[in-house]
């Protein structure tokens, strides 16, 4: 019985702990820049473990000092209903486990906002407990973070090549400028490589590249200019909708 008792109170502070510590650190990661997540040391471990140098190219710009045409290339690549949904994008986890069912490529439903709590977080994986975690930290971002600080920490955070992990590194090392710099198709074809970074290259496109970048081009014409901070976006509209103040 005492045993019992002992194991209820550590369980109990255990989840005050963590619920208190992952609050906090969501809300610190509000306004606090994100300048290192898991991922980050998992690649540098994996490079030093493979006899490679360590290579880590991140620097963190605000996303008014992205080129504009980043939140929407990413978007209409991999989750037009951003600005829509609260986190979660139902349609698109129905249509996923049914392709899955199928037998087929395996398709996977995560929306901007999961993969920024995966990203900043958590680690890579398919576990449930992690998957599990992903929806909770998913709900926290969504609740305590604008939907312009979620994209700006995603396209800070997101590994967009061997070692490269947000839009300003990536538009350094692969096109010689600044993020805010770049063109819109520059930004489409950094969006195509997004599902597999490790395997596909903006740098050095190959033609299954170039025509994810214009079928990327094309979906773009359907999403308007990313909303500012305190715009209002208003989907009964044409088009994908208009903002509004």
């Amino acid at each position: 019985m005492l045993r019992l008792k002992i194991f209820s109170r550590i369980l109990r502070w255990a989840l005050v702990a963590f619920f208190g510590s992952t609050i906090l650190a969501v809300v610190a990661l509000r306004f606090i820049p994100v300048y290192f997540t898991p991922l980050m040391f998992i690649r540098c471990a994996e490079q030093l473990k493979d006899g490679e140098s360590v290579k880590l190219h991140h620097k963190w710009v605000p996303l008014e000092e992205m080129s504009r045409h980043m939140p929407v290339a990413v978007m209409a690549s991999e989750d037009q209903r951003f600005l829509l949904h609260h986190g979660f994008d139902y349609d698109a986890i129905e249509k996923a486990a049914k392709s899955n069912l199928k037998g087929g490529k395996i398709r996977g439903g995560s929306t901007i906002s999961q993969q920024t709590a995966k990203n900043v977080f958590l680690w890579p994986g398919r576990s449930w407990v992690r998957k599990g975690l992903e929806a909770y930290f998913t709900v926290l971002i969504e609740f305590m973070w604008s939907k312009q600080r979620i994209m700006e920490v995603y396209l800070n955070s997101i590994e967009m090549g061997p070692g490269i992990y947000g839009v300003q590194a990536v538009a350094h090392d692969n096109f010689g400028k600044d993020a805010a710099d770049l063109f819109r198709g520059e930004c489409a074809l950094i969006a195509a490589t997004l599902p597999n970074p490790l395997k596909f290259s903006s740098k050095s496109p190959s033609a299954y590249m170039l025509k994810r970048k214009r079928q990327i081009e094309r979906q773009m014409k359907f999403i308007p200019s990313f909303p500012a901070e305190g715009e209002d976006y208003d989907p009964k509209t044409s088009a994908g909708g208009v903002y509004r103040k």
